[in-house]
């Protein structure tokens, strides 16, 4: 019973581990493909052009927007984010799962597309700010000033969980990892993600009038 592929799509605060927990649900399902954004942003240390991000210059990126060849665009913290459409459409036709990890602006850009009945979206909590706080350090990304950034904007990014289809506080990532892989079970089993139900169902009527 064939399915169209969901749009997967985790978003969070800056350190409340969606990124973590995207890797996880990747290991879990390797056949799951995992959005690759472009941005105009500096590669990190260890970062590769192609594989955590398409690296491109602002004025690329503004060149590929005013194309349509974005599925959402945003500014973020300085620099342009965003998701080519194309690829993302050839997957799910084919009924692979995509994973988007993005922030509020492009899940809700997302969520009003064209792809909007194939989307999946989860907002990620964390157990308390200071939690939250610590973790942005202890992953030692950032300078002081961009963490103090981050923690400035991640209550308006927090204030738009109702607009998600699930949220879960990520006070254990084990368990929050169970709880995501849960999720995902369960949307693929959605009725109306399940195309071939009907045609199979004519097959038993079909087979029941022969029997009976």
């Amino acid at each position: 019973m064939e399915r169209r592929g969901l749009l997967i799509i985790l978003s969070s605060p800056s350190g409340a581990g969606k990124s973590t927990l995207a890797r996880s649900l990747r290991d879990w399902d390797p056949t799951i493909r995992f959005s690759v954004s472009a941005t105009t942003r500096a590669p990190r240390v260890g970062e590769q052009d192609g594989r955590e991000y398409y690296f491109v210059t602002e004025e690329e990126f503004r060149r590929m927007v005013k194309d349509g060849e974005m599925l959402e665009h945003a500014r973020v913290f300085g620099n342009y984010y965003g998701s080519p459409h194309e690829p993302v459409e050839k997957s799910i036709s084919i009924g692979q799962d995509v994973l988007f990890d993005i922030d509020w602006q492009g899940a809700d850009q997302i969520a009003r597309s064209s792809l909007r009945d194939n989307v999946l979206s989860i907002f990620i909590l964390p157990p308390s700010i200071r939690e939250l706080r610590r973790r942005l350090i202890q992953r030692g990304q950032d300078s002081d000033d961009v963490i103090e950034t981050r923690m400035a904007k991640s209550w308006d990014e927090i204030s738009h969980w109702k607009g998600y289809d699930y949220v879960l506080v990520n006070d254990d990532v084990t368990e929050t990892q169970e709880r995501l892989r849960a999720i995902v079970t369960a949307e693929r089993l959605r009725l109306t993600r399940q195309p071939g139900v009907g045609l199979h169902v004519t097959k038993l009527q079909q087979e029941f009038e022969e029997v009976g």
